[in-house]
Formats: structure tokens, C-alpha cells, sequence
């Protein structure tokens, strides 16, 4: 089994071990950076799954978050644009569910602390009406990508900081703190991917 883990900024990064996967298949585990924002991400997730064709892609990283606290964590399998979601009404697609191939192949069924990601190409800093439990700047784009090659993803996002609240500084704070907490979420999971 082949699982490409992908993150925006080198402080998220963390590496990730899993204790075996079904039949007793070998887990190979590659890593992308892909930078900030929707188009660097989405533009550098397809060039590494033409190349490398993993079975999975796990995004990992930071979040804002308006009703939850900092150090929380959530696995997210529905996404939301908010970019173009404000064009829903003209027919522009602006979520998108990857629990059904989640499902399919049997993947992460028992990640627990589910969660809506709503990503933007912008970093909120003030409180708006935001669809979703947490905030970042890729995830959709990298669903949207992975849903087009047919392959399933997943993102795991830790909560840096409440929007509205000095969150550029908090997020830059909390890096360390994020690497930590998604560690310890990875290193908790007992069962195969």
C-alpha cells in the first residue's frame, strides 16, 4: 500500500507509521510539501500522484476554528470551497464528500473527531459566516484532485487558532504545539489504515 501524506508548510510536518494494513501488505509512506494556498497545492498533489499513484492521500496540518478550541483535532472527509461557494447558486461546485471512497476501499472507517474542512485561498482573521468545523487553505483543492484520479483522501487538521482572535500569531505560536498534537493523534491509532 502506497500513501502519499501531503502538508503545507515544513513546521507541520510529521511522520507518520502505521502497525500494518489488511492481508499484511507493506505500507510505503511518501511525503509532499505543497506549500500555502489552493493552486500550489492542487498543482503539486497532481504531479505527485502521476508519478508516485498512491493508494491514499492524507493531508495533515494546521486549522483555524470559530467554535472550537485550540488543540482539537478533526479528520475531515467533506470539504467545502468557500471561495466559490458564494457562486453555488449559478451551478460552480463547492463541496465535496470523499467518505464514499473512504468507504470503498475500507480506509480510515475508525479516525474518529470528524469534522467539515472549509477551505479558502485566503487566512481568516476576522468572524464571518463559515461552513465547516475548521479553516485551512488547501484541503478542498487536494480533494478535489484526488476525487478526479479516483483516489481516496482524507485530511487530519489540528485547531491552532480561533478566528477572530489574533490568529496569525496564534497559528505561528501553535506550530510546534500542531506537529506535537498530530503525532500523538497518529501514534494513538492502534488499527490499520
Amino acid at each position: 500500500m502506497r500513501i502519499l501524506v501531503t502538508y503545507a508548510v515544513q513546521e507541520e510536518f510529521t511522520e507518520l507509521r502505521f502497525p500494518g494494513v489488511k492481508d499484511g501488505e507493506e505500507v510505503q509512506i511518501g511525503y509532499l510539501r505543497t506549500g500555502i494556498g489552493k493552486v500550489k497545492s492542487a498543482f503539486y498533489l497532481s504531479e505527485a500522484i502521476n508519478h508516485g499513484q498512491p493508494d491514499l492521500v492524507i493531508n495533515i496540518g494546521t486549522a483555524g476554528a470559530i467554535h472550537h478550541q485550540v488543540g482539537d483535532i478533526f479528520v475531515c472527509r467533506y470539504f467545502v470551497d468557500r471561495d466559490m461557494q458564494k457562486l453555488a447558486d449559478l451551478g460552480v461546485e463547492s463541496e465535496i464528500d470523499s467518505s464514499t471512497l473512504l468507504a470503498e476501499k475500507g480506509y480510515c472507517g475508525h479516525w474518529t473527531e470528524s469534522g467539515i474542512c472549509n477551505t479558502g485561498d485566503s487566512f481568516l482573521t476576522e468572524l464571518e459566516h463559515v461552513k465547516g468545523d475548521v479553516v485551512d487553505m488547501e484541503a478542498y483543492a487536494q480533494a478535489l484532485v484526488c476525487r478526479a484520479k479516483n483516489i481516496p483522501f482524507i485530511a487530519v487538521k489540528y485547531v491552532t487558532d480561533v478566528i477572530g482572535q489574533n490568529s496569525v500569531k496564534h497559528w505561528e505560536d501553535k506550530l510546534a504545539d500542531a506537529r506535537k498534537g498530530l503525532d500523538h493523534f497518529f501514534n494513538e491509532l492502534k488499527k490499520e489504515v
